[in-house]
C-alpha cells in the first residue's frame, strides 16, 4: 500500500480570486452608474456572486489541504467537490439574474448614456478577469484542483457575459436599437447556464467517487497485465478521484505455492510501477491465491 502526500495549500489563488472579485464589483459599478445599462448592471451582479463563490472556495482550498486525521482517515480533499459544486450553483444564479435583468428591459426600453466611458471601464474589468482566469484554470489543472479549475471556469463565464455586454452597448451605439442591450444580455446569460450545468456534472461525479477517466484505467490494467508472465492474474480494480489524490485498490492472484514475502514483493513492485506514472495515487493491493475457488467468490470487476 502506498500513502498520498498530503494536499497542497493552494489558497493564495483564492485570494487572488477574492481580490479580483473585489476590483471587478467596483469597475462594473461605476460602468453601469455611468451608462444606466441593464448589461452592465446584469455584469455587475454577476460579479458580486464571483466574490461569494471566491470565498466559499477559498475555504474549501483551506480545508482541503489539512491533514489527514483519525475522523478523515484519507485527508479533507472532498471539500473542493462541494466548493465546485456551489461555483455551479452561483453561476446558475447569475445566469438568471442576467436573463431576468435583461427581460425587464427588453419590455420597457431606455436609452443608454455616456456608452464610451462604460465601455472603456468594463473592458478594464474584463481583461483583469481574464488574466485571473487564465492562471486559475491553469493552476487547477497543474494541481488537479477541480475547485481552481472551476472558479477560473467562473472568472471565465464573466469574460464571456462581459464581451457579450460590450458588443450589446456597442450595437446600440452605432445602430441606436435600445433593444439590443437587454437581447444581447439574455443571450449571454442562457450560454452560462451551460457552464454552470457542466460545473454541477463535475463536482457530483466526484462525490459519488468516479473512476479514473478510461484511457487511466486503461493504462493501469496495461501496467498489471505486464507482469502475467510470472504466472499471476488480477481483479477488482477500482480507481477513483479525490480533489488532488487518486485512489486505486486491486485484488493480486498468485501462485498459492509463494512465500508472503515474494508476493508481497511482487505487489510492492507493480504498485511502485503505478504510482511512478500516477504519484498522487494511493493503491490498495489484496493478496489472494491463484488456485483457491475462494479468490473469485468477490469478484465485482475483472479488471
Amino acid at each position: 500500500m502506498t500513502t498520498a502526500p498530503s494536499a497542497p495549500d493552494l489558497s493564495r489563488y483564492g485570494w487572488l480570486a477574492v481580490a479580483t472579485a473585489v476590483a471587478t464589483i467596483a469597475l462594473k459599478a461605476g460602468a453601469w452608474l455611468v451608462t444606466g445599462s441593464v448589461g452592465l448592471l446584469a455584469d455587475a451582479a454577476e460579479s458580486i456572486v464571483n466574490l461569494v463563490a471566491a470565498i466559499v472556495a477559498l475555504i474549501a482550498l483551506k480545508v482541503a489541504a489539512l491533514p489527514a486525521d483519525k475522523n478523515h482517515n484519507v485527508g479533507h480533499t472532498k471539500a473542493e467537490y462541494l466548493s465546485a459544486g456551489v461555483e455551479g450553483l452561483m453561476i446558475f444564479i447569475a445566469a438568471s439574474s442576467i436573463i431576468f435583468f435583461g427581460i425587464q428591459r427588453l419590455l420597457h426600453p431606455q436609452p443608454l448614456e455616456q456608452v464610451g466611458i462604460g465601455l472603456a471601464i468594463s473592458v478594464v474589468a474584463s481583461v483583469l478577469n481574464g488574466v485571473v482566469a487564465t492562471q486559475l484554470i491553469r493552476a487547477g489543472k497543474r494541481h488537479n484542483s477541480i475547485t481552481l479549475r472551476a472558479d477560473g471556469k467562473h472568472l471565465m463565464t464573466d469574460v464571456y457575459t462581459s464581451v457579450g455586454v460590450i458588443v450589446g452597448i456597442g450595437l446600440v451605439g452605432i445602430t441606436g436599437w435600445d433593444w439590443l442591450d437587454p437581447v444581447v444580455a439574455i443571450a449571454v446569460g442562457i450560454n452560462i447556464l451551460v457552464a454552470g450545468y457542466t460545473l454541477l456534472k463535475e463536482s457530483t461525479d466526484g462525490l459519488m467517487d468516479v473512476s479514473l477517466p478510461q484511457e487511466d484505467n486503461a493504462r493501469i490494467h496495461e501496467i498489471l497485465s505486464s507482469h502475467a508472465h510470472l504466472g499471476i492474474d488480477f481483479h477488482n480494480m477500482r480507481t477513483r478521484e479525490s480533489g488532488t489524490h487518486q485512489f486505486m485498490d486491486v485484488h493480486l492472484l498468485v501462485p498459492g505455492e509463494w512465500t508472503v514475502k515474494r508476493g508481497h514483493d511482487v505487489l510492492e513492485d507493480i504498485v511502485d510501477e503505478i504510482v511512478a506514472e500516477y504519484p498522487r495515487m494511493t493503491v490498495v493491493g489484496h493478496l489472494e491465491p491463484i488456485e483457491d475457488p475462494r479468490s473469485y467468490e468477490d469478484i465485482t470487476f475483472r479488471a
